[in-house]
């Protein structure tokens, strides 16, 4: 055995040429596979953060049918209780409040749906707060201060230090009407909030809306969300009682379905690349070096090599390759992708305010390195490398050797 492998360095040595390309082609094609493989990751988990973190939560509990009919009647009845009871099983909860009218500033009007927030327990659940494009976040101590949509901004002609008046409807039967000063505006976040949506603190929306208790919704994230969503949802489920209980994928099923369908189609792809790009290398590198040896397989038939260590010696031959192969991508694929992880690909001109299933796209592009998206396209380099060597090992084992011998 420790002849085979002697031999088998020596001949890459030999051949030092043929060697530094199939091993660069090699390198080069698992640095793609990592670099494509974190990519796709960063992508899936950017789609997953805008359609969780960003504003819906992992799970959301309402009165059974406010989502088909949001009325401003229908409430969850003392949610500071129910919150209570969330927290004390380790997961934050946030009340929310919603209402519908109509915003207006200088001749401009458009409708709008209200956003009452509890703006520290809001923190903890999403990430809105974060995403603004001007001005500040919602502060408990500027009941008068309000963040809008992106689109609505333009829709109403305002920007931070702006006013706009609204006008609906009261719990009570009566006006609400008051004046507020945009304190922010958001960047894209999903097409309804992009579109209408208006935040205010809590207190300021009870008291324009006349609403002094009860919640339409209560929006609850799970801290470490490595753990399984649905084990999360019964939890909540037998918290919430007769109150609807939904995860972020009945409320987004769209979003939902499409990074599922993602996560299989970045398994294909990479097998298809890993096979196109490092089986055919490997094959053709291969099959070169036999025809380029045939003599010397022939001779070493002749002198009583066995077919299995001809064999042994062309997988040596390989799999040192492979690995030299694999440090290389690991380094340049590894630092390629903690760099874009970093840094990102900025895309804003060309997803600037799109969104896939009402959930916008974010526009810096980052890679997610993980053990996964640098360990798994290495695997494969070695899968493939191996199965893709098996009809040239198998060619050079059996040649005859009067054939070998005489071939030009």
């Amino acid at each position: 055995m420790m002849d085979i492998i002697k031999i088998g360095f020596r001949n890459l040595i030999r051949n030092r040429h043929r060697t530094v390309v199939t091993t660069f082609a090699m390198g080069f094609a698992g640095f793609i596979m990592i670099l494509f493989a974190s990519l796709m990751q960063g992508m899936l988990q950017a789609s997953e953060r805008n359609a969780v973190s960003m504003d819906v939560g992992d799970i959301q509990i309402h009165v059974a049918g406010f989502r088909d009919d949001p009325d401003l009647y229908k409430q969850i009845k003392a949610p500071d209780v129910l919150i209570k009871k969330i927290e004390t099983a380790g997961l934050r909860a946030a009340p929310r409040l919603y209402g519908f009218g109509l915003a207006a500033s200088g001749s401009a009007s458009s409708g709008v749906q209200l956003h009452g927030l509890n703006v520290p327990l809001e923190r903890e659940v999403t990430e809105i707060h974060k995403h603004l494009a001007k001005g500040a976040w919602l502060d408990p101590n500027d009941p008068g201060g309000v963040v809008i949509g992106r689109r609505l901004a333009k829709t109403l002609d305002i920007s931070v230090g702006s006013e706009l008046i609204f006008l609906g409807q009261s719990a009570d039967g009566g006006i609400a009407n008051a004046v507020y000063r945009v304190r922010g505006v958001l960047k894209s976040v999903g097409d309804s909030i992009d579109r209408s949506g208006l935040f205010m603190v809590e207190t300021a929306f009870r008291g324009l809306m006349v609403l002094p208790e009860g919640a339409h919704e209560i929006a609850v994230m799970r801290p470490d969300r490595r753990g399984e969503l649905s084990t999360a949802k019964s939890q909540i489920a037998s918290l919430a009682g007769d109150y609807e209980t939904l995860d972020w994928k009945e409320i987004r099923p769209t979003i939902a379905r499409l990074l599922e369908m993602a996560d299989t189609q970045l398994i294909i792809i990479m097998i298809i690349i890993t096979y196109i790009a490092v089986a055919t290398v490997v094959l053709n590198a291969m099959l070169m070096g036999v025809f380029e040896r045939i003599r010397e397989f022939g001779i070493m038939k002749a002198i009583g090599v066995k077919p299995w260590q001809i064999i042994g010696l062309i997988y040596v031959e390989t799999l040192a390759q492979t690995a030299a192969a694999s440090v290389l991508a690991l380094g340049t694929g590894w630092a390629a992708s903690v760099y874009l992880q970093k840094n990102g690909i900025d895309l804003t001109h060309i997803v600037s305010g799109a969104s896939v299933g009402g959930v916008a796209i974010d526009p810096i592009w980052r890679a997610q390195v993980s053990a996964e998206t640098v360990m798994t396209p290495i695997l494969f380099l070695f899968i493939m490398a191996v199965i893709a060597v098996i009809y040239p090992a198998m060619k050079a084992a059996f040649i005859r050797p009067v054939d070998a011998i005489h071939d030009q």
